[in-house]
């Protein structure tokens, strides 16, 4: 027997902050002026948007990439997305059953969608897309692994999941990696090295992509949203320019450049260096959207780093105020706080364990130190240049460790090889990483004990019981509790919570912000 589902979980409001920080003459996002009211009066029929790198992939599924995701959030749609309150939110599934027993989840598809082929979505395209997802999206194979879907009709799929948890829709309206639906065929012809055919439902289709140039997309002028107010990636959505061009331009400089001269209507990715240059333009506006955390990450199984009280004598000893502003320059991008989550998130966003963040006590370190019995081991802090504010961070780190007496060293190397030793604890004994908000606290790198080698019980213990809570308050009472073991074993700590900057002409209007940078509803002036 299935009941109907009353509510939606607010599973994870967490995520960025919709609030955007203007700076300049003129606004942005929906509080400027409106364009077709401006001077001129006529609104550009394309968009320039300068992004940092080429897209490795147009295939959001099995790609892990902010760039990958925020392009196909305009070209390709989920079952669920996440509205402005961080709510999933029907898009191609009009409602949905579950269970009595939480394992099978009866999802009614909307009918009459069309993709950008023409073909009309059905159930078939629906369970071959999603039982992709499940095999190549790595976040969803972590939580929900072994889950399946099937065909019931045409408009009409189960999914039956691989233990009852309150999270099943959440994790399916995650925008990283999301669950896109894509027709059955471009499914079937998929590679492991992705799809080769770039088919959606969404506001925009993919009308050209010429490698380490651009990506070209074309308003779907069939394209048929779901009910509601356009709210986050959820609701109506409508292709306000006609044409959208993603361009290449790794180049920081040049991004500014062109955005400054016009070139481009908006760069992505503006160096934090350049953030006082740019609001000082009265021809921009700057956006800061809360973006996640940095992150110092401790190894729990090597050497004297296996002693906890060691580990706690290094967060006593950090100044988080002083590794942050050397890290982004500008107190305007970032936030000291302890939350792993968005502090302005209301499930998952706490202050626990706040007690060891950002202590600054190096006399408490040094009491620590001597009952770790500490001999002036040598421990190593790796980093690399090519991502400033982790290398700056790291400095100012090793500067603290010093104060208080450990003998401290950084080794520098290019970010592919710094990668290779950040997975492996015998090869590093503290490293700094900037990372992304997720939507689900359990998605989090931390807990991954391939990140940094954590492999505590109670890490998979609190784990099971955030999924198997009954309620949301319930849940984030689980997480809580995790987010202080974490502190309390000296696993890592928040350092701080930083932003990205974008930079857009000052008569760009409609921008938004959820994960990624929302386009389809941006129009700009001749």
């Amino acid at each position: 027997m299935k009941k109907q589902r009353k509510m939606w979980s607010r599973a994870a409001a967490l995520t960025m902050s919709m609030a955007l920080l203007l700076s300049g003459c003129g606004g942005s996002g929906s509080d400027g002026e409106d364009a077709g009211e401006s001077a001129s009066g006529a609104k550009k029929e394309e968009l320039h948007i300068a992004i940092s790198a080429n897209p490795p992939s147009l295939d959001p599924q099995s790609i892990n990439s902010n760039i990958v995701g925020g392009i196909g959030a305009h070209v390709y749609e989920p079952l669920f997305a996440m509205n402005a309150d961080f709510e999933p939110t029907p898009v191609l599934a009009e409602s949905y059953e579950m269970s009595e027993d939480g394992m099978v989840y009866t999802i009614k598809l909307r009918e009459g969608v069309k993709f950008h082929n023409g073909e009309e979505m059905t159930a078939d395209d629906v369970v071959a897309s999603m039982n992709r997802w499940l095999e190549v999206s790595a976040k969803a194979n972590t939580l929900i692994g072994g889950s399946s879907f099937e065909k019931v009709d045409d408009y009409t799929v189960d999914l039956n999941v691989n233990q009852a948890s309150s999270d099943i829709i959440m994790i399916l309206a995650s925008p990283i990696q999301a669950a896109a639906i894509y027709p059955a065929e471009v499914v079937e012809t998929a590679t492991a090295e992705g799809i080769d055919e770039y088919i959606g439902t969404g506001p925009y289709k993919v009308s050209e992509w010429k490698q380490d140039q651009y990506v070209k997309l074309e308003a779907y002028e069939d394209y048929q949203p779901s009910e509601g107010e356009g709210s986050g990636l959820a609701g109506e959505k409508q292709a306000a320019t006609g044409t959208l061009y993603f361009d290449v331009v790794t180049d920081a400089s040049t991004r500014i450049a062109g955005v400054q001269s016009g070139e481009y209507d908006i760069a992505e990715e503006i160096p934090v260096d350049n953030y006082e240059e740019l609001s000082a333009d009265s021809n921009l506006a700057l956006n800061v959207d809360k973006g996640g955390t940095l992150n110092l990450f401790l190894d729990t199984t090597e050497g004297v780093m296996a002693n906890q009280t060691l580990r706690q004598a290094i967060l006593a000893a950090l100044n988080c105020d002083d590794i942050m502003m050397a890290a982004y320059g500008n107190a305007d991008l970032y936030e000291i706080n302890a939350g792993w989550s968005d502090p302005a998130d209301t499930q998952w966003g706490t202050d626990a364990g706040s007690e060891y963040y950002n202590q600054n006590n190096i006399e408490k370190a040094k009491e620590l130190l001597e009952e770790a019995g500490y001999n002036n081991e040598k421990l190593v802090l790796v980093t690399t240049q090519d991502y400033p504010e982790m290398y700056n961070a790291t400095l100012v780190v090793q500067e603290n460790l010093k104060q208080a007496g450990i003998n401290a060293e950084v080794e520098t190397y290019d970010f592919s090889t710094f990668m290779e030793h950040r997975a492996d604890p015998n090869q590093f004994d503290m490293f700094i990483t900037s990372n992304s908000y997720n939507m689900l606290p359990i998605q989090l790198s931390v807990l991954d004990s391939g990140w940094a080698g954590l492999n505590a019980p109670e890490v998979a213990e609190g784990i099971q019981k955030i999924r198997s809570a009954a309620s949301d308050e319930e849940a984030a009472s689980a997480w809580a509790d995790l987010q202080t073991f974490l502190y309390e074993y000296g696993a890592a700590t928040v350092l701080g919570h930083y932003t990205g900057v974008i930079a857009m002409n000052k008569d760009v209007t409609g921008y938004n912000y959820l994960r990624f940078p929302i386009y389809w509803g941006v129009t700009a002036t001749e």
